[in-house]
Order: structure tokens, then sequence, then C-alpha cells
């Protein structure tokens, strides 16, 4: 068994973790999907940065649009690369998902990012790029709230404790529910067990259209955790089916289902006369594989999120709904 993991990890980039941020950091602000130019909206994200005590740098192209996008290619591609180019900027976090991120992935300097290595933080859309930039730098990047996300208490505590704590993040697993009875997240024990393995993941749709290209998801003995919003049964079962089809399931350690807000018919219009639930598709993907899977976990499109450090090591336990961060995910 150790023969096997040393080669699933000789052709992987050795895992570099950023330094933690402290309070009176200033930590660079970018639009690398869709833009945002509001100035209403501009100064919540200001407001965000000053109630963690960290201050904004913006990137010179934020507030610009390029039809649905934050910019040109080349224009949110100079703003990524100029903040882990400026020596005064600690962290990167992106403003907003959307759509775009992925049509910068060929551009990027990953050597640049590989030598001044920095908390990057989003997702969503930004999965495409934590793919990316942890697939060819091996940099721990953060699949966590955008700045305009609601945090509620529960995201930044979470928040802080992954990117302020130099020690092992621990325990996460959802809030503690108001009402017991009728929760607001359901965990539900898909494939009982337990798994270990570095943590690996985001939004499926993005995973699913970076499949084929240089920055496809690597699953081999890690936990998968996947996520998505606003999309039909029927949507959800053709993205899966691709992963299922490349045995990113089959290599895998272990699965969790993060949140799926409104993943329905739409309209109660289906595209279909009969339809599958989230939960029936849940069940007949993962009921039949050999590893554990949890499904319900706070990650992604929900106001109580989790962050979450791609490529550091964690153990999950699908049928007490646990996952433990066991190792630093900053230094």
């Amino acid at each position: 068994m150790a023969a096997v993991s040393a080669l699933k990890a000789a052709d992987r980039p050795a895992v570099i973790r950023p330094a933690a941020l402290r309070e009176g950091d200033t930590v660079g602000l970018i639009t690398p999907s869709t833009y945002v130019s509001d100035p209403d909206t501009l100064a919540t994200a200001d407001r965000t940065m000053k109630h963690f005590n960290l201050k904004a740098k913006w990137g010179r192209n934020v507030r610009k649009k390029s039809g649905y996008l934050g910019g040109t290619v080349q224009e949110r591609i100079d703003d990524l690369h100029a903040m882990f180019r400026d020596p005064e900027v600690k962290a990167v976090f992106a403003l907003r998902g959307g759509y775009g991120s992925a049509q910068m992935l060929d551009r990027i300097d990953y050597d640049l990012i590989r030598t001044h290595p920095k908390i990057f933080l989003g997702y969503s859309d930004i999965t495409a790029m934590h793919l990316a930039i942890h697939q060819k730098t091996g940099l721990v990047t953060f699949h966590g709230p955008v700045v305009l996300s609601h945090f509620t208490d529960y995201t930044q505590e979470h928040f802080r404790r992954a990117l302020f704590g130099t020690g092992p993040i621990g325990l996460v697993t959802n809030p503690d529910e108001a009402n017991p009875l009728r929760p607001a997240h359901t965990l539900r024990t898909i494939r009982p067990g337990k798994a270990r393995g570095p943590l690996i993941g985001g939004n499926l749709t993005l995973i699913s259209t970076t499949m084929g290209t240089p920055y496809e998801i690597d699953t081999r003995g890690r936990i998968l955790f996947i996520e998505d919003v606003d999309e039909e049964p029927y949507r959800i079962d053709r993205m899966l089916t691709q992963l299922r089809l490349a045995g990113k399931f089959d290599a895998a350690a272990g699965i969790i289902f993060g949140e799926c807000a409104d993943c329905r018919p739409k309209d109660y219009k289906p595209s279909f006369n009969s339809t599958f639930t989230l939960g029936e598709l849940e069940d007949a993907f993962f009921g039949e594989l050999r590893i554990p899977v949890l499904s319900g976990l706070t990650i992604g499109h929900t106001d109580d999120q989790l962050t979450l450090p791609l490529g550091v090591m964690a153990s999950l336990d699908a049928d007490k709904g646990q996952l433990v961060i066991e190792d630093a995910a900053v230094s």
C-alpha cells in the first residue's frame, strides 16, 4: 500500500502552504469571473475587509466590464499576476464568482504563483483556478466564501480558522440546528465508513468542464467534494455520469456531496415528464461504491459556508457526518 501511495504522489508537485493571515494584512481583491461594478456592492466588499481588520487593495481592472466578464482575459490575468507579484499583498480574494475564470487557465504564470505563494480564496466559478493552480504548483488554495458572500457567524468562524490559524483546522461539520426536527442543512450517509486523503474538489460544473484539459481534476486517493447550484436533476446526472465514466469516483478515497441549492426542476416545469430528485440521483451514483459517501455538508452555495483547503490531508467519517482537517493549511 505504501508503494502504491508513493506512486500516486510521484507525479504531483510538493504541497506548498501559504503564510497565515494576520490582522492588518493587505489583501488583493480581483474579479477573475463576472464583473463587479455597482458602487454599493463595492462598498459592501470594502466593509467586509474592514470587519476582519484587513486592508483592501483593489485590482487595477476591478470595476471594468467586458460583456458579462470582469474585464478582458488579459486584464483579469494582469490583476491576478500583479497581486501575486506585490510583496505588500498577503492574500488574493475573488470578489465574486459567476463565469469566466477558466478562460484564464492557459495564460496564468504558474511559476510566479509557485515562487510567491499566497492565500487564494473563492468558490463556484473560481473552482477552475483552484484546480489549475493546485495541479500546476502544489499551492494549497481555499474553497470558501468570496468577498461578497453573506458571512454568517458560522462562515466567519470557519473563515478565521482556515486562514488565520496556524494549527490544524480540525473537526468541521454543519452548524447546530435551531430546529433539529426540520434542519436547515440535512446530513445524510449514502455509504458508511471512514476515509483519509488530501482534499480536492469544488463546483461540479467547473470540474466537468475542465475534464480532458491539462487542468482535469486528480481524485486518486483523495477525498473528493463537489457542490453546485440551480441545476436540474438531469444536468447533475449528466455531469456525474461524465465523472463516473472517467473513473473519478472509483479513484477517490471518499466523497462528499455538499449543498446543491435549487437543484430541482425549474418553476415546476421539468424537462421531462418524470424526473428524479437530487437524493435519488445521489443514491444511484454513489450507493454502490465501495468508499464512504456523505451528503449535505455546508460546502458551496449556502449562507453557512465552510472554508476548505485543497491539498491538505483530511479524514472523513460518513457515519458521523464529520470531516477532520488533520494538517495545518497555512504556515
